[in-house]
């Protein structure tokens, strides 16, 4: 009985591999030792910077709060110790959304976090 070296398991891994580093630069999506290796690395890629998104979107609200607060004449660590001192509990994405689009509503916030400071 003969030896089966190029079997439909075999080809189908391969084309999956392929098929996922369709776009890649030169070999890496047509040659399958290179296009594997390459796919594991832009998979390790994804995987690690979906959890550095997460920390980057927090530096954006932070500026933006920031940028906001200058504009009411208060720090944006004041105004966060402010409002920990009034007891408001609100997430910065929150105070973002407030800075950019409500300049009232974030006024009053900061309103309130400066009477608490005493300020």
């Amino acid at each position: 009985m003969s030896r089966a070296i190029d079997g439909s398991k075999r080809r189908n891994h391969r084309k999956k591999i392929l098929k996922q580093t369709k776009g890649y630069w030169g070999r890496r999506h047509s040659n399958y030792k290179t296009a594997k290796d390459a796919l594991a690395k832009s998979l390790s890629y994804a995987y690690r910077d979906r959890k550095d998104r997460k920390g980057d979107f927090r530096r954006l609200w932070i500026i933006r709060i920031n940028a906001a607060c200058r504009e009411q004449g208060i720090s944006y660590s004041r105004m966060i110790a402010g409002l920990d001192k009034a007891g408001v509990i609100i997430d910065r994405k929150a105070l973002a959304w407030l800075a950019t689009e409500d300049n009232a509503a974030f006024k009053a916030v900061v309103e309130k976090a400066k009477t608490a400071l005493g300020a």
